[in-house]
């Protein structure tokens, strides 16, 4: 594990958390400057390839669904650890599925399920750009769709 402020490649484990959303998180230090970071560390397990609508097909990429989740959640009372759960609970979901491919629409049902749980703010973000809602009654009729489920 290389140091991010001197790049020296040895580093000792203080603190070791069990129980952190998406793996173990370990604070090490530095054994040349001192300072002290913090690690995340995840099995590496095989994930589905995803099938785009055009046919194409892309590895899951972890980074990428963060990104697109964050935009949706950006400037709502949605904490790091709910995001990071979220995509956790994604990816262990299709690594279960035991299956080579998976449409990409699964992945984006599960991210639209989870986000209306968790912020209705970040799901509509969401569902603008994912179910297509290209005018203002689309959007309008969504809203009120999640009204009437809310009451």
């Amino acid at each position: 594990m290389l140091c991010p402020f001197c790049q020296h490649n040895k580093s000792r484990v203080v603190d070791t958390t069990k129980e952190a959303p998406g793996g173990i998180r370990r604070r090490r230090e530095c054994l040349k400057c001192g300072a002290r970071f913090s690690t995340l560390e995840r099995a590496v397990l095989a994930t589905p390839l995803l099938v785009k609508q055009d046919g194409t097909r892309e590895e899951f990429d972890r980074d990428k669904l963060m990104h697109g989740i964050r935009i949706a959640c950006a400037k709502r009372p949605v904490s790091a650890a709910d995001i990071e759960r979220l995509i956790g609970e994604i990816e262990s979901t299709l690594q279960r599925k035991g299956k080579s491919e998976v449409s990409s629409r699964v992945v984006g049902d599960m991210v639209i399920k989870n986000l209306k749980e968790l912020d209705f703010i970040a799901y509509i973000r969401f569902a603008i750009v994912y179910l297509q809602l290209d005018d203002l009654q689309a959007i309008r009729t969504e809203i009120d769709r999640l009204l009437t489920e809310e009451s």
